[in-house]
């Protein structure tokens, strides 16, 4: 059984899931934003990962290595090392089926 789910990090664990669930919005794999309204086992609700997997000797119930993240993301991390949104690669959108300069970003253009 994991150390989250029984024994003495139990409590601790769950105040810390309750807190990261109030505070944080932004999926700490993808970096894309989280509805916690949504309820399993809808893909995009809202689960907590271990940065560092319990597995792998990270903490099991620290707020330092726990985050808010999409379920489907969760489980395509599984155990593997965290690695930050920022330092991945993102390639730009294209709207539309024709790929045109663009001489403005028309998406955040607001009128």
């Amino acid at each position: 059984m994991r150390l989250d789910k029984t024994g003495t990090h139990r409590a601790a664990y769950e105040r810390n899931r309750k807190r990261i669930l109030k505070t944080q919005n932004t999926c700490g794999i993808c970096g894309y934003p989280v509805d916690v309204t949504l309820k399993p086992p809808n893909p995009m609700a809202p689960t907590i990962d271990h940065i560092i997997a319990v597995s792998k000797g990270g903490h099991p119930s620290s707020l330092d290595n726990l985050q808010l993240a999409h379920a489907t993301c969760n489980r395509q991390k599984s155990d593997k090392l965290y690695m930050h949104p920022e330092s991945m690669v993102k390639e730009k959108k294209v709207i539309g089926n024709r790929n045109l300069p663009q001489s403005r970003d028309w998406i955040v253009f607001n009128v």
